[in-house]
């Protein structure tokens, strides 16, 4: 027997929410959603957050809708190589937060395969312990190509996050290199996680990640080698001041255990003090705000040529065609294209 278009959306909806139906009827309801966003409905929640990471139709008018009710959550970043156990870490943390009852927001970027596009989004299997918590609101995003440890919609995310009244946001990067620093630009407070026994430690640790720390972890420093990566940290500190004349901790943990995170905890409330104390907070967030500004615009001009290319009947492929067959060269193209005339 025939359905009704209404009664098959309904049905799939509770099949699969939110991900689905959102796209057509963002811009209808958005006064709803926005209500429901703020009292903080999670499927509300999920579907702003699907919205903004999929560039949805009225994605930047519900950011701009939003954005007034943001700017009160604290934002942490966690950062560091694969394997260093940054979501057992940030798992111990949201049990010790839910404990002080602050409502929590966690956004786990997972890496996204360069060969099928696709990403296991596999870190809420390390934290299934707060599925039934409503106090917490756990989001696996894919880079989806993006360099740097986050994915290009995480900042988005993190704004809807904030705009939902949680009292914390955890930022767990993807496992990182030396100088994929862009948590850097988003979090209030940067946590480098380390592990003894990653071959050569100086090499692991050296300039690029370890400049943005402001609290480093030792995880699993039940293993040899703990108080030699200790150590290294130490006298890398000794080579160079801070600007801000922080000297950040050394906080030695073994997640899988929960041992040491209320001493994570505490150094995490030390930095904010000193950071009132200094009154550090703004400038910190107008520095942010700066490179963000400058990935936001970057990202806005990108589109706005691609735009053009399409007007024009042109594509990346069949220009990248004719550079490869030194029919013309890519400076004067990337010039060409700048101006808005990109006609061959």
């Amino acid at each position: 027997m025939a359905r009704d278009w209404g009664t098959v959306c309904q049905e799939a909806t509770s099949r699969f929410p939110p991900l689905l139906f959102y796209t057509h009827s963002l811009i209808s309801d958005s006064e709803s959603l926005i209500a429901r966003l703020r009292s903080g409905d999670p499927r509300a929640l999920a579907r702003a957050i699907s919205a903004v990471e999929n560039r949805a139709a009225g994605w930047s008018e519900l950011l701009q809708a939003i954005f007034p009710h943001t700017g009160k959550a604290r934002v942490l970043g966690l950062t560091g190589s694969p394997g260093a156990g940054k979501s057992t870490l940030v798992d111990q943390l949201a049990k010790h937060y839910r404990k002080e009852n602050h409502s929590i927001g966690i956004i786990a970027v997972d890496p996204t395969s360069p060969y099928t596009g696709g990403a296991i989004l596999g870190d809420r299997i390390r934290m299934q312990d707060h599925c039934s918590d409503p106090g917490i609101f756990i989001r696996s995003m894919a880079t989806r190509g993006a360099l740097g440890g986050l994915a290009r919609a995480t900042a988005d995310a993190a704004t809807v996050l904030d705009a939902s009244g949680r009292d914390l946001i955890m930022i767990e990067t993807v496992g990182v290199g030396q100088d994929e620093v862009d948590i850097v630009r988003l979090a209030d407070v940067t946590i480098v996680i380390l592990v003894p026994g990653m071959g050569d430690d100086v090499q692991t640790i050296k300039a690029g990640i370890m400049e943005i720390a402001d609290i480093f972890v030792i995880n699993k420093s039940d293993r040899d080698g703990a108080d030699r990566v200790e150590r290294e940290i130490r006298a890398l500190q000794s080579l160079a001041t801070r600007n801000d004349h922080w000297t950040p901790p050394i906080v030695k943990t073994v997640a899988s255990e929960g041992v040491g995170t209320q001493k994570l905890a505490d150094a995490i409330t030390d930095y904010e003090a000193f950071l009132r104390k200094e009154n550090l907070i703004f400038k910190k967030n107008v520095e942010n705000w700066q490179e963000r500004l400058v990935e936001m615009l970057r990202d806005a001009m990108l589109e706005k040529a691609r735009a053009r290319m399409e007007e024009n009947n042109g594509s990346l492929e069949r220009y990248a065609a004719e550079i490869a067959q030194h029919r013309r060269d890519p400076y004067s193209l990337v010039e060409q294209i700048v101006r808005g005339d990109n006609r061959k």
